[in-house]
């Protein structure tokens, strides 16, 4: 049985070797590393974490989880199709610039995990993405959407999820302010409108 005690050092262990996993990669950044990070001798720190890739795992699915959660809650919720498209964007740049290291060791790392943790979490980004594409298709039948093509669905979450790469929280711009920039310029489009 777990203890309030235990999850409260096996989140901070989380948090370290994201930080640590962002800043050096997954296959950059050793147990020894880890141990030392957390100031946990090597059994102690496996008590809490079973194996590096339980950690990778740990990291990569969490956000995701939690992502999915939310766009599970807003299919109860009687919303436009904009509205949701809105509410889906501001959650996901909240989530990347509050958890940017995790964010990082996902896009990066995920890659690296094996067998049915990886199926899983490639399960749960394809699930985030469907939320999305259902959103897109709600607004096709509500005429407020034209009909995309279904691939289109990643190239509009690259432009919210990339944003790990670059955007710095507590800056001139909220997360919230970009993901309404990024959601007008996706449904005004760039093109000029004649005068």
């Amino acid at each position: 049985m777990r203890t309030a005690a235990f999850e409260t050092n096996r989140d901070r262990i989380l948090q370290i070797s994201a930080d640590l996993f962002a800043r050096n990669g997954y296959h950059g950044t050793g147990i020894n590393e880890l141990s030392k990070a957390v100031g946990l001798g090597r059994g102690a720190l496996y008590h809490y974490i079973g194996s590096k890739e339980t950690l990778l795992y740990e990291i990569s699915r969490t956000h995701v989880d939690r992502m999915n959660d939310f766009a599970e809650g807003l299919l109860a919720e009687d919303l436009d199709a904009e509205a949701r498209l809105r509410a889906l964007a501001r959650e996901l740049l909240r989530n990347i610039a509050e958890h940017r290291a995790e964010w990082t060791v996902f896009f990066r790392d995920y890659s690296a995990l094996t067998g049915e943790w990886r199926d899983r979490v490639v399960s749960a980004r394809e699930r985030y993405e469907g939320y999305w594409r259902q959103t897109l298709q709600l607004g096709v039948r509500e005429g407020a959407f034209a009909s995309l093509p279904p691939l289109l669905v990643k190239g509009i979450l690259g432009m919210f999820n990339y944003t790990y790469l670059w955007y710095e929280p507590g800056g001139r711009t909220s997360p919230d302010e970009l993901s309404d920039e990024f959601v007008d310029a996706l449904l005004n489009g760039i093109r000029a409108r004649p005068r």
